[in-house]
């Protein structure tokens, strides 16, 4: 008896998570546990991508690098993220 499903399962969630604003989302530092809007992150641009750093306590919260046709995304320096989801 299988008691897991392979990733796609969560495609239709992620979908619509990833439809909204990220930068309106809460996020809590993994490093001081400091809360807030992504927005309020310290963005670094000059490098192949943009690193996010706390404003709080200036450890690495966000990564993302854009080639064509695709992204990564690292999300590591976060415990979470709150997303407020339409109505």
């Amino acid at each position: 008896m299988t008691t897991h499903l392979d990733g796609n399962a969560i495609a239709g969630p992620l979908r619509e998570i990833f439809a909204v604003d990220l930068t309106a989302a809460i996020g809590t530092c993994a490093h001081c546990r400091a809360r807030g809007p992504l927005a309020e992150a310290e963005v670094y641009t000059r490098a192949p991508g943009a690193v996010a750093r706390c404003a709080r306590c200036g450890e690495v919260v966000l990564r993302l690098v854009r080639a064509e046709g695709r992204a990564w995304l690292d999300l590591h320096g976060l415990q979470s993220v709150e997303i407020r989801l339409p109505a």
